[in-house]
């Protein structure tokens, strides 16, 4: 894909919610010129609050969308079928890109009366400092040009993967759409250890908080294997192995497939029941 910023488009965001100001932030931190953004929001203190913070266009209206070239959705889920019928009068060949959770494209499709120009993406939330990973999928009939515009908005916001069948996006919902949630549970759990083992709350908030942070950056730009760098750790007979053992005992891998697992069921049937 070209670097951000490379092509040239007009972004319009339906709904101004977290996510929306989270692309916009990064579109922003990125140097995207910010008067080729408009912002549909209804409520007229967040439409004010967004021209301020960003310099973007602001409106309350659909009529605005007929000179752009990607239009987001950024609503709930259970909102999106309604924005659809709204949206839909207005479309002609722009490029719809959903970040709506759970709702497959063959859905947004039939709302928008079968367009079929979508990209559908599951972004996470540490894409509020640009360090998210946004999975991609789209319908067949979205061009290579489309495509590259798609991956420049998200990539304002961290990594990007396209995926070549939606159904796997119910695992990536699982992995890395829920995945932040299991890891402020870990380091929670990892606090609450130090406190129970004499430290104070502030000395076991940095120690767990930094310790997560330099293991997943050192995890990232080593050549090694997390299963390699966890041994070079594991010294035998050593203090680690004994925590290690602890939590083999406690089947820590197996409860944690067990997450993926029910987050990845549950993805689906959401996407059953939002779907109808």
């Amino acid at each position: 894909m070209k670097p951000l910023g490379y092509i040239q488009m007009k972004i319009s965001f339906i709904g101004g919610g977290n996510m929306a100001r989270a692309i916009i932030g990064g579109l922003k931190h990125n140097n995207f010129e910010m008067s080729a953004i408009t912002v549909l929001e209804l409520n007229a203190q967040k439409r004010a609050e967004l021209a301020q913070e960003f310099n973007v266009q602001v409106t309350d209206t659909y009529a605005d969308f007929n000179n752009t070239d990607v239009i987001v959705l950024a609503v709930k889920p259970q909102q999106l079928k309604e924005v659809c019928s709204q949206l839909s009068p207005v479309l002609q060949s722009q490029l719809v890109v959903s970040i709506a959770a759970g709702v497959r494209s063959k859905d947004i499709s039939r709302w928008l009366n079968h367009y079929h120009a979508i990209v559908r993406v599951m972004p996470n939330t540490p894409a509020q400092i640009q360090a998210g990973v946004s999975a991609l999928y789209a319908m067949s009939n979205v061009n290579q040009a489309q495509r590259e515009k798609a991956n420049t908005i998200l990539a304002a916001v961290g990594k990007t993967l396209w995926l070549d069948d939606e159904g796997k996006m119910d695992a990536v919902t699982a992995i890395s759409g829920s995945g932040p949630a299991y890891v402020f549970y870990l380091i929670e759990a990892l606090q609450e250890a130090g406190v129970q083992l004499g430290l104070g709350d502030e000395a076991a908030n940095m120690l767990a908080l930094q310790t997560f942070a330099g293991a997943s950056l050192l995890a990232v730009q080593s050549a090694d294997s997390v299963k390699t760098l966890r041994a070079q750790v594991t010294s035998k007979g050593g203090t680690t192995e004994q925590g290690i053992l602890a939590l083999e005992a406690a089947n820590i891998k197996s409860a944690i497939s067990k997450a993926a697992k029910a987050a990845a069921d549950k993805s689906i049937a959401l996407g059953d029941q939002l779907g109808q």
